[in-house]
């Protein structure tokens, strides 16, 4: 799927139709009459050949001369433009942490000088990485704030490529959307221009072959077929060829003619042969093409890996003492980079054990979605710490910006703070994965509970920073009051508790309460009689928890507001590591509130 996205949307929507967009910024002053010059002409062309050639070493040269000399001229507008071709070069080329970084310098560098005019090309640039990295969401945000903006500055002639960006990202799950936004796209067309009216029309009949509306499509080919009499093109024929063999029942001539004229011939393979009902090959196909997009993955993964790598040589070139901060994120990403082989590792189990293949089909599909969701969450959260300790590490590395002592240790404080996030992440994922049932190396003993509760306290308002005047400890427990249990994992429990009631309380209140009462544990086997049971309740004034989310808050990577920190693991991880322990975590569904109520229950054993 990345193949054709960069090939047809990518190269065709980018690198020639933000050559096409209007002279109409405010930063653009040149007369237009450069661009006849023979020096411009070559300039371009040169640029122009490197690029259709992926020669990286011609390119990057080529494009800083064109680039200098367009700001000779004083046409940022196409100079700007450019900038983006250097950001899809490196996409063509896989390599999408250095797009990234260019990405993020354009809009920095538009912001810096005030072009809102031309803020939309940094966020088409954005889109279009996200759309690659399988961000979804992200890239369709990014698309329609495109638009937005285009209609904004008057930029209507270049809205059809963006609306059938967003067709492309949507066909599959909502086609009457994707139908609707192909007709924006035509109308617009119309009126600015025609030349693009023969793709659009060409992706719409794709668009009914995918919904299953047979005559629509035969329709629509017709047309494509009287067009290609006319000279016209559409990047979308040579699919369109396949799916009308394959609508004509000739679906080995069209699963061939796939593997030879098709950009994504397995995915194509795949949809044919399942709309012929033929389950076999749909899955077969599926398999090569989940297993291309596996190694492709892999070269994205180790390109951003080698990205990171050389960043951090060259600041461990600069300052010694930044060496421990680059060993730290490569240990990071290489455990990443496992979480991953892990994650594949199951989603080929699973497969394995498919019963019927039509079942196998619908299975693989849900399993790629699964870890596409996985890999974006755990960029997401894991990218947020890493750019923070990588600012810093520059910061300390680079000489002329003079530190104190004071701002060092701040900074230090920082970094080890971040350092500690990526590291609980990973703890978190690792302790999850090792399964709900296993106990060994849990070493218990007899400990003071009050005593055990305020060093959780102290601990953890010691590694968070928070004032430990926040917490209010209320028991109702004697002194002497002594529990089997280890104090490490013990800690380990409440802090996640703990963390979570900081992150919801108002006025900096949270309660740590513990008392005996009669109760039970739903996850422990066996009867549910009431018996003495120790109970340690956190408790914050926030804005509470629905009773319908009470277990749907303990599933894996569940996060009720999406923009807090974490990856929603820590509920999950207080049960699991209690569970261990013989005891239980749960949400009190009849606290009053406001806020909510957690408790941690344990077994009373010989009445203590």
């Amino acid at each position: 799927m990345r193949r054709t996205y960069l090939t047809i949307v990518i190269f065709v929507a980018v690198v020639f139709l933000l050559s096409l967009f209007p002279g109409k910024s405010a930063a653009q002053s040149a007369d237009a009459d450069y661009k006849q010059s023979k020096e411009y002409l070559a300039l371009r062309d040169s640029v122009y050949n490197s690029f259709n050639n992926a020669d990286s070493t011609r390119f990057f040269v080529a494009i800083e001369r064109l680039e200098n000399y367009l700001l000779e001229q004083n046409d940022l507008h196409a100079y700007y433009t450019q900038r983006c071709n250097e950001i899809i070069f490196q996409l063509n080329r896989q390599r999408v942490f250095e797009a990234y970084k260019l990405a993020t310098q354009l809009s920095k560098e538009l912001t810096d000088r005030k072009l809102d005019k031309e803020m939309y090309m940094a966020i088409n640039m954005m889109g279009h990485i996200y759309r690659y990295s399988g961000n979804k969401e992200s890239a369709k945000r990014c698309f329609w704030e495109v638009i937005r903006r285009m209609e904004q500055e008057g930029y209507i002639e270049s809205q059809p490529p963006i609306y059938m960006n967003l067709v492309n990202i949507i066909i599959d799950e909502n086609p009457e959307e994707a139908l609707r936004l192909i007709d924006q796209a035509a109308a617009i067309a119309k009126e600015t221009s025609p030349e693009r009216l023969f793709d659009i029309e060409t992706r719409r009949t794709l668009a009914y072959y995918l919904m299953g509306d047979t005559q629509r499509f035969l329709d629509g080919y017709k047309a494509y077929r009287k067009g290609v009499a006319d000279g016209l093109s559409s990047v979308h024929g040579r699919t369109l060829e396949v799916y009308y063999l394959a609508q004509q029942g000739k679906i080995d001539e069209a699963a061939q003619m796939a593997m030879e004229n098709n950009d994504d011939p397995y995915e194509t393979q795949a949809e044919i042969y399942s709309r012929a009902g033929r389950w076999k090959e749909a899955y077969e196909a599926l398999k090569l093409g989940a297993a291309e997009s596996d190694s492709i993955n892999s070269v994205i993964l180790s390109s951003s890996m080698q990205g990171i790598q050389e960043e951090l040589r060259v600041y461990d070139m600069e300052r010694q003492t930044a060496r421990i901060w680059f060993y730290a994120i490569i240990a990071t990403v290489v455990l990443l980079f496992l979480l991953v082989l892990a994650l594949v590792y199951i989603v080929y189990t699973r497969r394995r054990h498919l019963r019927e293949m039509q079942q196998a089909y619908q299975q693989v599909l849900e399993s790629e979605q699964m870890k596409s969701d996985f890999i974006q969450n755990v960029s997401h959260e894991v990218r947020t710490p890493l750019n923070i300790i990588s600012g810093f590490a520059q910061v300390l590395a680079d000489p002329e910006y003079g530190l104190n002592n004071n701002e060092r240790h701040n900074i230090a404080e920082t970094m080890m703070h971040n350092t500690d996030l990526i590291t609980t992440m990973i703890n978190e994922v690792l302790e999850i994965s090792r399964g709900d049932e296993q106990d060994k190396g849990v070493e218990m003993t007899s400990q003071l509970c009050n005593p055990m509760l305020q060093r959780a306290i102290d601990d953890f308002c010691k590694k968070t920073g928070n004032n430990v005047e926040q917490f209010h400890l209320e028991t109702e427990l004697p002194e002497d009051f002594v529990i089997h249990s280890n104090d490490d994992v013990f800690r380990r429990i409440l802090n996640p508790l703990l963390d979570n009631a900081v992150k919801n309380a108002s006025k900096e209140k949270v309660i740590l309460r513990a008392s005996i009462l009669n109760t039970h544990i739903e996850g422990k086997r066996g009867s549910k009689k009431n018996s003495p049971h120790l109970v340690i309740a956190v408790e914050d004034n926030g804005p509470g928890i629905p009773v319908e989310e009470a277990e749907h808050i303990f599933e894996r990577f569940v996060k009720l507001d999406s923009f807090k920190e974490g990856l929603g693991l820590g509920l999950p991880f207080c049960r699991t590591m209690a569970r261990r322990m013989g005891g239980d975590v749960r949400l009190d569904t009849t606290f009053a509130g406001p806020g909510a109520r957690f408790e941690v229950v344990f077994p009373i054993k010989n009445g203590k």
